[in-house]
This record gives C-alpha cells, structure tokens and sequence, in this order.
C-alpha cells in the first residue's frame, strides 16, 4: 500500500504527464469541460450540498468564527454563482497560443513571442470549496495542470467538487491527471509539495496570514501570494457625501468577511462633522462596531444607538474580517496617504473625490494592486474585473499583480523564423 507520500508524489508525476497535453488542447475541449462542469455542479448538488452540511457542522463543533463559516458555506445560490463563474470563464478568449510582439529584424530573421502555459500549478488553500473550482477552471482555460490541496475544514465539499470537476473534464476530453486532488489532510504533506519543484512550477496559497507565510517560507518553487486586505477608504474634502455614504456601506457591509472588505475609513477633516454622522448611522443599521479615533468619536459620541469603541494602536493596519471598522480623522490630503504607506497590505485602497488633483493624486502615488475613485473596493474580484474567475488575489509585484485570470497563468516563449541566418 502506498504512503501518502508516494500517493503525493504519483499525483505529481501524473500532472506533470498531463501538462504537456494540456499546452495544446484545443480550445474547444477546454470550453466543453467547462460546461460540463457548469452542468454538473448544479445537477449535482444535492450531492455537493450534503458534503458541505458535514463540513460545516464539524466546523460549527470546533467553534469556527462566523468569517470563516461564512467562507465555508456552499448554497443553491452559490453553487449558481459558482458555475456562472465557470461559464464566464468558458466565454474569455483562449490566451493559449497567441502570437505577439512579432518582429523581422535588420538580418531577416522574424522574432516574437508566443503565450504558452506554466504547466503545473499547486494550489493550497483554506476553508472556501468554490476555491476548487475556481481554479480549478482557470487552469482549464489557460492550458495547465492543477494539484489541489485543500484544508481540513472543506474537505467533504472540496472533495465532492473535485470529483465534479475531474469527470467533467475527462469527459470533454482533458487529459487524465490534469486535475489532482490530495484527500489526505496531514499537514506534514504540505511540507512535502512545497519541494516538489520538478513537477510543480508555481505555488498559490490562498488563506490567512499562517498559510501564507508557511508557503513563501518553505516553497523551492516560485509562489504568487495575497489576499490578506487591509482596505481603506479615505473620505476627500470635495467628496460627495451621498456617494461616500453608499460606497462606504457597501465596501463593509455587503460582504464583510472577505478580503476586500473596507477596514479603515479614513475622513478629512473638514468633511468629517457632515459625512461621519451619515456613514455611521448607516453602518449602525447593519450592526457595525467603529473602532473610533479621538476626533472621530468626539463628533459621534453623541448618538446613543451606535457601537463605538475607543480605536488602540492594535485597530490600525488590521484586518477585520467582520462587521468592525476602524475610523480615522486626517488633517490633510497628504496625511491620508501618508497612513495608508504605514498600513496598507497593498490589496485594495479608495478615495472619495470630486476633484481632479486629489484622484489623480491618489491614482499615483499609492501603492496597492488595485487603486479606485469613487468606487467600493468590493469590486476587487476576478468576476467581476471580467475575468470569469480568479486563483487568487496577489499583493505582490512579480508575475503578476491583483486578481489572477487565465491570462496571469500562462507565460510566453521566443519563437524565431528563420531562412538560413548563421550569426556572424
């Protein structure tokens, strides 16, 4: 009987088999196991939804948060958003086997650059099942193998979708061993696929902050990381109070457990005494506790029916994940921007405007992945960036930055057309 290890290493082995196919697969078998797993993930989901009631009463038993119940949570409606998410990526252009850049140099020679998968890529991830299917079908479309090794708290569901996903795939007609899912749970095996370098060419870990760091620290092959957001939402002295007050509900109280959720709200001053009371009652409609600094809590204090709280140095930079917000009033424009240098993770950062030089201000100079004007950052997402889905959201710079689409997970190579040329 084979350890886990050796199963791991065989999945391995077979992805890599399979993503020398995968490079090129044409496009119409990739679109038709895409909506094969559309069509299977709903006529299936008696099945999926059972394995994911299982996953979260154990999860509910071990006294699970309510964000991460949240994240773990699968619905007939989801499971609909799921596989509209896997049509949409159906729909994108195959980036696979594009031609650009294409050039004929002084000595005849014709040189461009031809797009082509990575090959095969880990995923490790934590508590979200749609999560396997997501990149799941990414990886599809862009023409590479996936290795799934999702956490012990999703498991049943990840599970149940994997199967979904593999006989979908075969059959369409994708090679067997292009989707491998890892059942075993031991965390010890994590350990042993981030040194699978020979067959195993990038690393996406998708979690909390322990997943993440455990993956840049230990992996021998390149990683792509993000998702930890600590968003904020800097209220401009020109701002248009309605429009704040809309943008700011929604970026934290549409969806608060994910990572693209506001955090701090930062308010110039001299808007402060007018835009503060409106957000606030709003928020307190919805339950929001605010973390409020001196000058904010001396202009809400007042109001009886909101949850205030005295902001520490601790509410600064952090990530709530919950129906908490952090408050700040700044003096200037200057001093905004200076804040969100200190504490940004460099996800998704806002100003709310109705001046030129302040937007365009903010537009360059700062430093996150994705950087709005007069915009929730709750459209952070690879749906809704119309790229169908996303495998993550990286906060790095290198290879790629923000939501990662199919064309984030494919690479390019030299081609060059020649006619006799030695070089001289």
């Amino acid at each position: 009987m084979k350890s886990a290890v050796e199963e791991l290493k065989a999945k391995g082995k077979a992805a890599k088999a399979a993503s020398r196919k995968m490079a090129y697969l044409p496009t119409e078998v990739k679109n038709n196991a895409l909506r094969n797993i559309a069509g299977d993930l709903l006529a299936k989901k008696d099945d999926i939804l059972a394995a994911n009631r299982i996953d979260r009463q154990e999860a509910e038993a071990s006294g699970m948060g309510t964000a991460m119940l949240d994240r773990l949570l699968l619905s007939p409606e989801r499971l609909e958003a799921i596989a509209q998410d896997v049509l949409a990526v159906a729909a994108l252009p195959d980036p696979v086997g594009e031609v650009f850049d294409m050039r004929t140099l002084p000595n005849g020679l014709q040189l461009g650059r031809k797009r082509v998968p990575l090959g095969v890529i880990g995923a490790i991830y934590e508590s979200r099942p749609n999560v396997t299917v997501d990149i799941s079908a990414l990886c599809l479309k862009s023409g590479n193998a996936i290795i799934l090794r999702g956490g012990k708290e999703a498991i049943h569901s990840s599970y149940a979708l994997a199967k979904v996903v593999q006989a979908a795939a075969t059959r369409a007609g994708v090679p067997d061993g292009a989707v491998q899912f890892v059942e075993n749970t031991d965390r010890a095996l994590v350990g042993h696929l981030l040194k699978m370098n020979d067959v195993i060419d990038l690393v996406i870990p998708r979690g909390g902050a322990g997943l993440i760091k455990l993956v840049k620290e230990n992996a021998v092959m390149p990683v792509v990381s993000g998702g930890i957001g600590v968003c904020h939402t800097y209220v401009d002295k020109s701002a248009d109070v309605a429009k704040a007050v809309a943008i700011a509900y929604n970026a934290k109280v549409q969806r608060p457990t994910v990572c693209n959720a506001l955090d701090t709200l930062l308010v110039h001053q001299d808007i402060a005494q007018r835009c503060l009371p409106l957000v606030a009652t709003e928020w307190a409609k919805a339950g929001v506790e605010m973390h409020c600094d001196e000058r904010s809590l001396d202009i809400l204090k007042s109001d009886s029916s909101l949850k205030l709280v005295a902001a520490t140095d601790d509410d600064w930079g952090k990530e709530f994940l919950a129906l908490v917000a952090a408050i700040k009033v700044v003096d200037s424009l200057d001093e905004a921007l200076a804040y969100i240098e200190h504490y940004s993770s460099g996800h998704s950062e806002a100003i709310i405007t109705e001046e030129y030089e302040p937007a365009m201000r903010f537009l360059n100079e700062v430093d996150a992945a994705c950087v709005y004007v007069n915009a929730s950052t709750r459209f952070t997402d690879g749906s809704q960036f119309g790229l169908g889905a996303e495998v993550g959201i990286s906060t790095q710079k290198f290879h790629a930055r923000g939501p990662l689409g199919v064309r984030e997970l494919t690479t390019y190579k030299w081609i060059i057309l020649g006619s006799g040329q030695v070089r001289p």
